[in-house]
């Protein structure tokens, strides 16, 4: 029986990575991934940590779209005796990505699954934001319809650090809606983290509307509000 690891990749700073990642990414049969193109470049960029570099891992592409197609075929090839990694794009995977049906199916299967540790915006935006860490709430990405975005919001219980993801083209239309649910209570808005132009924004949703104004949001956000 084959094993099933689940590999942290970076999120932006190439060198935050393991060298058990390392190992592992170029020792399994496959590694299952979001965007191939992207994981063959990841591979190319560590070749050096290979012990043996006419060795190739297959790379499989696994997304939210295949997902359900794949396990089956995936769970065959672990019995086959292949070990099998999977990786998203960047960060942790299964946090707002791929693999949680996957992970449930190998405990059904009593396929053991092994976590490789390392880069996540979750973590990285939480442990510089400066709120309290002894209880937090991580909901993924918010809903695009703003109707079950505030429904989420004005449900959220008090004395807890929330976190969430939320996309550089609706950050302001969502700080607006925080502004007028919670417009005393303190944010952290974690952007673009270990990468080039990594930057903490504090403030309340008003203060950092304006400090945003009319310049267009770029790069990947964390935001973290405690209530």
């Amino acid at each position: 029986m084959g094993k099933l690891y689940i590999v942290s990749t970076p999120i932006g700073n190439m060198k935050d990575i393991s060298l058990r990642a390392l190992e592992t990414l170029f020792s399994v049969d496959i590694i299952l991934c979001e965007d191939t193109r992207k994981s063959g470049m990841l591979l190319e960029h560590y070749k050096d940590y290979s012990k043996d570099p006419e060795r190739k891992p297959g790379l499989m592409s696994f997304y939210d779209g295949n997902e359900d197609r794949r396990i089956n075929g995936i769970i065959e090839l672990l019995k086959e005796d292949k070990n099998i990694a999977l990786i998203s794009n960047s960060g942790t995977p299964l946090l707002s990505d791929p693999g949680f049906k996957l992970v449930r199916e190998c405990v059904k299967e009593k396929i053991e699954v092994m976590a490789i540790p390392g880069a996540s915006a979750l973590l990285a935006g939480l442990v510089v934001s400066g709120l309290p860490m002894d209880k937090f709430l991580f909901l993924g990405f918010l809903p695009k319809k703003q109707g079950k975005k505030r429904k989420m919001l004005e449900e959220l219980k008090e004395k807890q650090t929330t976190i969430f993801y939320e996309s550089p083209f609706r950050i302001k239309k969502t700080l607006e809606m925080i502004k007028e649910i919670f417009p005393e209570k303190q944010i952290v808005i974690a952007r673009e983290m270990t990468k080039k132009f990594e930057e903490i924004m504090r403030g309340t949703a008003k203060k950092l509307i304006e400090k945003l104004g009319d310049k267009k949001v770029k790069g990947e956000l964390t935001v973290l509000i405690h209530l």
